[in-house]
Parts: structure tokens; sequence; C-alpha cells
């Protein structure tokens, strides 16, 4: 089952992994969120990053295209803004190899120690915002009170995945850009989650759909 489809058999709802009424309901008791506006924003995005809540961790096996084009600072030794081919080089080594890959883009950043330590792969993207690193899963570790997620980080997925994401929002003080339902405040949040605005459209559209949802509860 998905995590969301858990989360509705949990929760006494159809685990039909789909969105509704009933499914927003339970959300807004379970994670107490109580303003339409911030538990739509928080769905919205959160919906999209993880796919709909079916994506539980950080994939990582790219293609050598594909890696250039989402790591291309990180195989860029010599911070010059241009690839050379030594650089590309590594990076036809590493594609389709996500332990790999993950050790190498994630190292040295992050609290993750170098390359040969394995942080970047054990602290890998996971749970629906996909908390990434040493340093972010401690910050977490801490805030739920259980150190044993730095040993075992899968636990981010089997018990802690909403708490995660929550955690996040909480830590980063989202809920500020959350009060409003607009194209402007959408923007806002997406730039501060995404870095950018990546597939901001498809951001839009699932937070405008929840809130009409939510108004009508």
């Amino acid at each position: 089952m998905t995590p969301l489809e858990r989360f509705q058999k949990e929760n006494g709802l159809l685990p039909d992994g789909k969105i509704g009424k009933n499914t927003l309901g339970a959300m807004r008791v379970v994670f107490n969120i109580c303003d339409p506006a911030w538990l739509a924003h928080y769905v919205g995005q959160l919906a999209h990053e993880s796919q709909y809540f079916t994506r539980e961790w950080e994939n990582l096996n790219y293609s050598y295209e594909r890696l250039l084009q989402i790591f291309s600072y990180d195989f860029d030794q010599d911070r010059n803004r241009v690839l050379s081919e030594a650089e590309k080089q590594v990076a036809k080594i590493l594609a389709r190899k996500p332990e790999q890959i993950a050790n190498f883009v994630y190292a040295s950043q992050n609290g993750n120690g170098p390359e040969a330590s394995g942080d970047g792969w054990l602290f890998r993207g996971r749970g629906p915002i996909m908390i990434t690193g040493r340093k972010n899963y401690q910050l977490f570790a801490d805030y739920v009170g259980d150190q044993e997620i730095m040993k075992n980080p899968d636990l981010i997925i089997t018990k802690y995945y909403w708490q995660s994401a929550y955690w996040y929002f909480e830590s980063n003080n989202l809920w500020r850009l959350c009060n409003v339902v607009d194209h402007s405040s959408i923007k806002r949040l997406t730039k501060a989650i995404n870095g950018g605005y990546n597939n901001l459209q498809h951001r839009i559209e699932l937070t405008e759909k929840y809130y009409k949802i939510l108004l009508k509860s």
C-alpha cells in the first residue's frame, strides 16, 4: 500500500489513494491543521512533491543525461560553470548507480561526511518532502525525541512519514506563507520548498482544488 492508502486505512477510510473530502477531513484532525488555507497549501505541495503520496524515498536511479541536468553543480568540481570532459566522465561512470550517485552528490554537505562515509546514501531523501542529509535527520530525530532514526533512517518511512513533512514546515517557518490561497502565495511557498518554480502550475491546481473541497466541508 502507498503511504496515502495506509493513512486512509488507519483512519477508517476507503484506501483508494485519492484525496477527497473524507481524506482531507481526516488529515485536518490527525495533523491538527484547522485552517483550510494552511491545509490546502500543505497537502497541495506535498501531493506534488511525493507524486500523490506514492513516493517514500529518493530513487536516484538517474541516467547520464538526467544527472547533468539535476546535479551539474556537483559534477562541476572546479566551479567554473562549465563541465569538462573529465567531469562528464564521472557522471557517465555513476549513471544508473543510485547508491554511488547519492554518496557523490551529497558528500560533505548538510552534515554528511565525505563520499566514502556513505552518508549520502544513508541519509538520502525520505518522506513526502524528502528530508535529506545527516544534519536534517538529526534535527528531526531531536524534534520527535527518537535517536534511533540516526541508526535506522527508514523510520522516516515506516513511522514518521507524515510527521517529517510537518516538521519541515515548522522548522522552515512555512506556515507564514499559507494564510491565503492565491497564485502569489502558492508561488512563494513553491520557491521556499523547491528553490525555484518547478511545476508551479500543477502545484497551483492541486492547492486550489483541495482548498475548494475544504471550504465546502
